[in-house]
């Protein structure tokens, strides 16, 4: 009866030792307090919507952080003024950091009552909300208990040693407890004593470890935890405030209006004809550049300006009736001079009339100007000169190369007066107010200017003038073409930039359901104009649509 009181002493040790941990052990309570304290690792955390503002308060460190935004846009509010009542009392939050702050040294485990009062844009809102802070949330104040194993040191021998690690906590536990009994100096039937007592604390560890019979890993893996987006498997995201700031989420609220439903038409950049032109030459040759050089890419030139020579070749027959025309040319010059000397001695005396005389000087003025073009002809290129102002748009002269006849050497655009080709089946009745969109996403405003009334591959070319500023726009740019077609619609307009699509090929957009909640909506389009499409089904009226922002969230996995 000697050992039964220290084994009592070892056991009990053993068991207090162990209680920190099991306490602590996944980080909550069981039973009604399992659902009044969020999950370990998770933020406490509250949301609170009123009026014009969606309020999300986090506690962080020793302090409230609160995100202020507008519920409708989901932009930050700036410039407001945000006082809370806490249990420790009335207390102005300071801003910072895109944030409000102020300290929580009142944030204890526990349930706390807590009312915001914000004032912005004269207007004022009151919001209220329960903070719950589990006993080992980050961020919350300690208080009570001590143990060996702390919930940080528990947890971290679990994570390295798996199931094993509850079996090495319960002993290692044992071991103190039989250290502080001074059991191990026993000797004997002591041995016995530290058996029994070992085979009750690994039986204490397996108890603890699969107790409720419930998985742990699941429970953990089906909730947020800390401030990282995460996609569940139901394909909702949670997504915390602080990432929204990140990412610059934007939102609208939809509603139902009458809208006129456009055709979309395939369609392309071209130049304006009465501002562009092709510079080719008028017979075959050689090019050669003038001087400076050929205008390059690009460059600005103006109606008239030089842009290249073409020498035109010659062949040898060519140049053999060249020389053959030449001496017959020098020799009627030679003849008619003779002619005008003898002449000019004879009007002296009257025996050559002076008209006689004059006709032979123009027939030797004639037959030298004939001599000379025909010198021009042989060695003088021609001249390519611009058509109209504008820049180089195409370019391919090379010195030495042999341009043909129909072969474009130039081409002249102004870049300020472009047009769109677009190709339709059906009549336009409505085409003044057409808008089109490039593949960046760009909208640009078209002036109806005329349809053609001859076929093009079974569809009907109408061309569109660009209204305002064409910076960045490239001849023979592919766009989309929205014409209105006369009738009327009503249903939810969307920006184009909040419709996806899915990984299955659905056409989806996310729904702002909750503060920090984004759930994808699997919805059916038609075009409306070049920004906005028409929901025809798959969301209801009056709920928040991510317009910015969108692309980054269905990245989130």
């Amino acid at each position: 009866m000697t050992f039964p009181i220290p084994l009592l002493r070892a056991v009990t040790l053993a068991i207090a030792l162990l209680a920190g941990s099991a306490a602590a052990h996944e980080g909550h309570d069981h039973g009604d307090q399992a659902e009044a304290f969020p999950k370990a690792g998770s933020t406490p955390r509250l949301e609170s919507i009123s009026g014009p503002f969606e309020l999300v308060a986090l506690l962080q460190k020793g302090e409230l952080v609160i995100y202020l935004d507008r519920f409708e846009s989901n932009e930050p509010v700036v410039g407001a003024t945000v006082t809370v009542e806490t249990p420790a009392g009335s207390v102005a939050a300071n801003a910072k950091e895109g944030a409000y702050r102020l300290s929580a040294t009142w944030a204890t485990a526990g349930s706390h009552d807590l009312i915001f009062t914000v004032t912005a844009d004269d207007a004022t809102e009151i919001l209220t909300g329960v903070l719950k802070v589990a006993p080992d949330s980050p961020g919350a104040a300690r208080s009570g208990g001590w143990s060996l194993f702390s919930p940080a040191i528990a947890q971290g021998i679990k994570d390295t040693f798996g199931s094993g690690g509850a079996v090495l906590m319960a002993l290692f536990a044992f071991v103190a407890g039989l250290l502080a009994a001074g059991l191990l100096r026993a000797r004997g039937k002591a041995s016995l004593v530290i058996l029994a007592a070992s085979i009750l604390a690994l039986f204490a560890a397996g108890f603890a470890e699969a107790h409720e019979g419930h998985d742990h890993a699941s429970e953990q893996a089906a909730q947020p935890t800390g401030e990282l987006a995460q996609r569940f498997p139901d394909g909702a995201l949670f997504v915390p405030k602080p990432v929204q700031r990140i990412l610059a989420i934007r939102t609208t609220l939809t509603q139902v209006s009458t809208h006129r439903k456009s055709l979309e038409l395939p369609g392309r950049i071209i130049p304006d004809p009465n501002a562009s032109g092709f510079v080719q030459a008028s017979v075959s040759g050689r090019l050669s550049p003038p001087e400076g050089g050929f205008p390059k890419l690009g460059t600005a030139v103006k109606a008239g300006d030089l842009l290249a020579f073409v020498t035109p070749p010659f062949q040898a027959i060519d140049v053999s009736d060249m020389r053959q025309k030449a001496g017959e040319h020098d020799q009627q010059i030679a003849i008619v001079e003779r002619r005008i000397a003898r002449y000019e001695l004879l009007a002296k005396t009257g025996a050559v009339p002076k008209v006689t005389l004059d006709e032979a000087v123009l027939e030797l003025k004639g037959l030298k100007e004939r001599r000379a073009s025909l010198d021009k002809t042989r060695g003088e290129p021609e001249r390519l000169i611009a058509p109209v102002s504008g820049v180089i748009a195409a370019g391919n002269a090379v010195s030495g190369q042999i341009a043909e006849t129909n072969a474009i050497v130039f081409q002249i655009i102004d870049p300020a007066r472009l047009w769109v080709e677009a190709l339709t089946f059906s009549l336009l009745p409505d085409a003044q107010s057409a808008t089109a969109r490039t593949s960046e996403g760009r909208r640009l405003t078209l002036a109806f200017q005329g349809a053609g009334l001859t076929d093009r591959s079974q569809a009907i070319p109408v061309h569109f003038a660009v209204v305002g500023d064409t910076k960045g726009l490239r001849v023979g740019q592919l766009v989309s073409v929205l014409a209105p077609t006369g009738e009327e619609a009503q249903g939810l307009a969307v920006p184009r930039t909040s419709i996806l699509r899915a990984a299955n090929g659905q056409t989806i957009l996310f729904e702002h359901t909750t503060a920090e909640r984004f759930e994808p909506r699997v919805v059916r389009v038609e075009p409306l104009d070049a920004e906005r499409v028409l929901l025809l089904d798959g969301l209801q009226p009056g709920k928040r649509v991510v317009v910015q922002g969108a692309e980054l969230l269905n990245q989130i996995r």
